[in-house]
């Protein structure tokens, strides 16, 4: 057997894991039960422990299962459903479902949000009929910002410096 064999079966597998993940997370809009809370991600502290406050604004740590390490990230602000720990003394609920803006609009029309001034969230709640501008696009504050001439405006400029050119010409 080829040491290679084992590790292309491993890769496939680390592949095959990540996508189910990935899918699990894009299509799961499971109501949460009466013990699970809605919380909001308040700061990341480090192994895989996240500081979460819940509607009532109590605030507890939070810690993120091993299905989603690696594969999924969240960050600050982000909303989830933690199932609580019973014995756990600081860290008190384990996150099993990361809710995107889909997720949220339907919990909100199935009426199981938490009415509170720091779950609201007033981007995601604007008609549909209203277009997505490129605002919402995600910008990489990592690199220097160039702002590139669209080509009707580059177009424009060369027709500017030929008719200088011409105007030069004709001077002469």
């Amino acid at each position: 057997v080829s040491p290679y064999l084992d590790f292309e079966f491993h890769v496939t597998i680390m592949f095959c894991r990540k996508r189910h993940v990935v899918d699990a997370v894009l299509n799961c809009y499971d109501i949460p039960s009466n013990e699970q809370k809605i919380v909001k991600v308040i700061r990341s502290c480090g192994n895989n422990l996240h500081e979460v406050v819940t509607p009532t604004e109590e605030t507890f740590l939070a810690s993120m299962p091993t299905k989603f390490r690696n594969y999924l990230w969240i960050r600050r602000g982000d909303f989830v459903v933690v199932d609580p720990i019973k014995e756990g003394g600081k860290v008190k609920g384990e996150i099993v479902q990361i809710l995107l803006k889909e997720q949220i609009k339907y919990f909100i029309d199935q009426g199981v949000w938490p009415n509170s001034k720091e779950f609201s969230v007033p981007r995601i709640q604007k008609s549909e009929n209203e277009s997505s501008d490129s605002s919402e696009l995600f910008v990489n504050t990592n690199r220097p910002y160039v702002d590139y001439p669209s080509s009707s405006e580059e177009e424009s400029d060369e027709e500017e410096e030929e008719e200088e050119e011409d105007d030069d010409d004709v001077k002469s």
